[in-house]
């Protein structure tokens, strides 16, 4: 039987939001740094799917959650279609050769490294009960492509926005190679054992309008179609970060089944402007997560209330902050559970 999370996305309305937080299973956790002092790297426990399973439940196994989200990296994707990817501490991810400085002809594909991960998934769907959903993921093809071109991440996304505008030929493509990737990438995790996909455009919100359509809502569009085709009944969660009132183009056109709303998005808003009966996810700050105490109590009750007439899962606005403390996703969790008893 599929699990409340999954009939939420299905647009059931029921009287317990399901929950799941991004990030959940990560550096907050002290099992989990515990497990990274053992094993490595992060790149090393991602391609370790023992390790990458342990990791994906343990925010379950604290929390019951109702959906499991994979341990993993949106930059899978490059490091299969060939660059060279390494995590270095305090700087983040680098990919090399950049596409700044190099065409996507010089890289030669690795897709074996796709099964690590496919791996995982298999594991973890194993392992996982009936009701809880085993959540897969990618990067949305804009925001992949960003980390592609200048080779690591960066504030306003200059190379790929400036690359964008001086080659659009080049810069399609890019992101159509990206697409083909994601694909196979997201079926693969499907036919393993995921039961519902999220797209991550955490730079999203980085283009103008009309270069929104062209390199976010375009792609993202492609990549659910094709899903669509091979797999009907998986769900398919968009979550374009920081798209605002862009969001409503977005959920018309792209074919997403449910929409991920950041911690900008007034929920009031949302309800009103997106389509009817279309389930949301979000969108509590991480920060208010961080913060504790009688706002995060207010916080919660109000997106519950904003958000009661439509399919809702309850998360974050983004990744949970890794200084966030245990006591304080007891606390949401706790005030999430009283709400839905009481409502």
């Amino acid at each position: 039987m599929p699990g409340p999370l999954l009939d939420c996305l299905h647009g059931e309305m029921l009287a317990r939001p399901p929950v799941w937080f991004m990030r959940q299973a990560g550096r907050y956790l002290p099992e989990y740094r515990v497990l990274r002092e053992e094993k490595g790297g992060f790149l090393d426990l991602v391609y370790d799917s023992e390790a990458a399973c342990e990791i994906t439940l343990q925010p379950i196994d604290r929390f019951d959650f109702d959906g499991a989200i994979l341990f993993s990296d949106i930059l899978i994707v490059p490091h299969a279609m060939g660059q060279h990817l390494e995590f270095l501490a305090g700087e983040g991810p680098k990919l090399s050769p950049p596409l700044v400085e190099s065409e996507l002809s010089d890289l030669h594909a690795e897709t074996s490294r796709y099964e690590p991960i496919y791996q995982t998934v298999r594991l973890c769907r194993e392992r996982l009960g009936p009701d809880t959903t085993m959540l897969g993921f990618a990067g949305s093809p804009w925001t992949v492509a960003t980390y592609m071109i200048a080779g690591e991440g960066s504030r306003d996304q200059h190379e790929a926005r400036a690359l964008a505008y001086r080659d659009p030929a080049r810069m399609r493509e890019i992101i159509g190679a990206i697409v083909d990737h994601t694909v196979v990438y997201l079926r693969g995790q499907i036919d393993a054992g995921a039961e519902a996909i999220q797209l991550f455009d955490s730079w999203a919100g980085s283009l103008a309008p009309d270069e929104f359509d062209r390199w976010v809502i375009a792609p993202n569009a492609a990549i659910v179609a094709a899903l669509k085709e091979s797999h009907p009944d998986t769900p398919v969660i968009g979550f374009p970060k920081g798209a605002g009132e862009k969001l409503v183009r977005y959920a018309e056109r792209t074919g997403v089944m449910a929409l991920g709303l950041d911690e900008t998005i007034d929920p009031v808003w949302a309800n009103e402007a997106l389509p009817k009966g279309m389930p949301v996810q979000g969108n509590l700050d991480p920060l208010l997560l961080l913060a504790g105490g009688d706002q995060l109590d207010s916080a919660i009750v109000h997106i519950l209330e904003s958000l009661r007439g439509r399919p809702h899962v309850f998360n974050l606005g983004h990744g949970i902050d890794r200084r966030t403390p245990i006591s304080h996703v007891e606390q949401a969790l706790s005030r999430l559970r009283d709400w839905q008893r009481s409502a």
